[in-house]
């Protein structure tokens, strides 16, 4: 397992607690999730029809503006370990830091990789890879510059899985024109990581292709009914980008009176510098609020944002100990 947040065992086992003793803000997923709706008995029972998945995809095109070619996936994760056997190995330039899941599937399947620091970077390569905004330090990147790289890379993988509060950021809309990928996370912003729901939007070759990887029954049927119910509810998606806007301004002010200072981050997430995150981490543990820190950082910590008022309040509490 490469290092990400969510890894709430660990911290157990060294901090101690149980699951539901601990709030978990290492992740980025919103605490305040879509209110699962009543699953029909069917979507248990029956295997998911080629027309029942089909009302999913139609939701995912109405939510993220796009008729582009689309294939549900088992998270945005899912499709990032096919998306590097849709041509044989070759270079891959992944515009880093950001998810460490992009480089290690491209390794695992024999590509070249090199870590790049601008966009500029990118071209030439058979296969380049952008978060937008990325992940951790929520750094945003122009459409229309990401849509100038199509023609100079193999092919151009964008993951806006952080980008449902941004979608001025999207080029889900482009996705139809060979050589551009854009993969969409369902979990992260509707707060239901445990659905394992994703998307990915293409060229029709390149989706058929990994369609053909996913096989007959990429997504389950409870999968299909909770996601296409909360991708058409677009008033819950206004309200819920507001307050998370309030959150992220909220938790900035938290960070300020503790001493650190805003180093980036996106309203699911915001990203700190601490001087010390190993022990900014071990502070907020002792109160079982859980964080992510990152091993390539000797200052950075990032936090989701609290759900409850209970939680903003331990997380203040916390906050202030010294």
């Amino acid at each position: 397992m490469r290092d990400h947040g969510g890894n709430i065992d660990w911290a157990i086992q060294r901090f101690g607690g149980r699951t539901q003793d601990w709030i978990d803000l290492s992740t980025g997923i919103n605490r305040c999730p879509y209110p699962v709706p009543p699953l029909e008995a069917d979507h248990w029972r029956a295997l998911p029809t080629r027309a029942v998945l089909e009302t999913l995809c139609e939701a995912a095109r109405t939510a993220y503006h796009s008729r582009a070619p689309i294939l549900a996936t088992a998270g945005a994760q899912a499709a990032i370990q096919m998306i590097p056997r849709l041509s044989v190995p070759g270079r891959a330039r992944v515009l880093s830091p950001t998810y460490n899941e992009h480089a290690a599937a491209l390794r695992a399947c024999a590509w070249a990789v090199e870590d790049v620091a601008t966009l500029a970077d990118l071209a030439g390569a058979d296969l380049a890879v952008v978060v937008n905004p990325n992940n951790p330090d929520g750094q945003p990147h122009d459409p229309e510059v990401l849509l100038s790289l199509v023609p100079k890379v193999g092919r151009l993988v964008v993951d806006e899985s952080f980008a449902d509060p941004y979608p001025e950021l999207s080029v889900a809309a482009f996705a139809g024109q060979p050589g551009l990928l854009v993969l969409r996370s369902f979990g992260k912003f509707y707060g239901l990581a445990g659905v394992r729901l994703g998307f990915v939007f293409g060229c029709e070759d390149d989706v058929a292709a990994l369609r053909v990887q996913s096989g007959p029954w990429p997504v389950s049927g409870a999968a299909i009914q909770i996601g296409r119910t909360a991708l058409l509810d677009r008033d819950w998606a206004v309200e819920t980008t507001l307050r998370l806007n309030d959150d992220a301004r909220r938790l900035d002010a938290l960070a300020l009176d503790a001493g650190w200072t805003l180093a980036g981050g996106t309203n699911l997430f915001r990203l700190y510098e601490t001087g010390d995150a190993r022990a900014a981490q071990d502070q907020l543990a002792r109160a079982h609020i859980w964080t992510r820190a990152f091993p390539w950082s000797e200052g950075w910590l990032r936090l989701g944002m609290p759900g409850s008022e209970a939680e903003w309040e331990r997380l203040s509490s916390a906050l202030q100990v010294r």
